[in-house]
């Protein structure tokens, strides 16, 4: 049997350490396969060590976070600097992200001009000799 003092469960971990806002919205994301512990995906009673490497899936990002002290409560915003190791990577800059054109939700699906925009936009031009599927009118020989 493993000292209770020395472990404690992934998600009441996760929620004293504030990677979430509540120790439900916590095991939610255990159940749905977004949090991992040492590679293996982690289910919300699962004890942590210190030690143990958490890769946990918030906003389509992964944060790496390393145990240093296990606890159970939350705590202040000192306490949770000295029990964990936050080694995630630095986000990419903004300038490198390609610029993705957002239609108001609702808008409907885009009239030919639109859609011509959005193409010229992603840099896909259209054809110049293209005739709209019509064939042209030619003399006999």
């Amino acid at each position: 049997m493993t000292d209770a003092s020395t472990t404690a469960r992934v998600d009441a971990w996760l929620w004293a350490v504030r990677v979430y806002k509540t120790r439900s919205a916590a095991t939610t994301a255990c159940r749905a396969g977004h949090v991992r512990v040492n590679g293996e995906r982690a289910k919300a009673a699962q004890p942590v060590r210190p030690g143990d490497e958490l890769r946990v899936r918030i906003q389509g990002f992964d944060r790496i976070l390393i145990v240093k002290k296990t606890i159970a409560k939350r705590v202040g915003a000192a306490l949770v600097a000295e029990a964990l190791d936050d080694r995630t990577p630095p986000p990419p800059p903004r300038e490198s992200m390609p610029f993705v054109p957002v239609r108001d939700r609702g808008a409907g699906r885009p009239t030919k001009r639109d859609r011509r925009d959005i193409e010229r936009l992603r840099g896909r031009e259209l054809d110049a000799g293209r005739s709209g599927g019509r064939t042209e009118r030619r003399d006999p020989p």
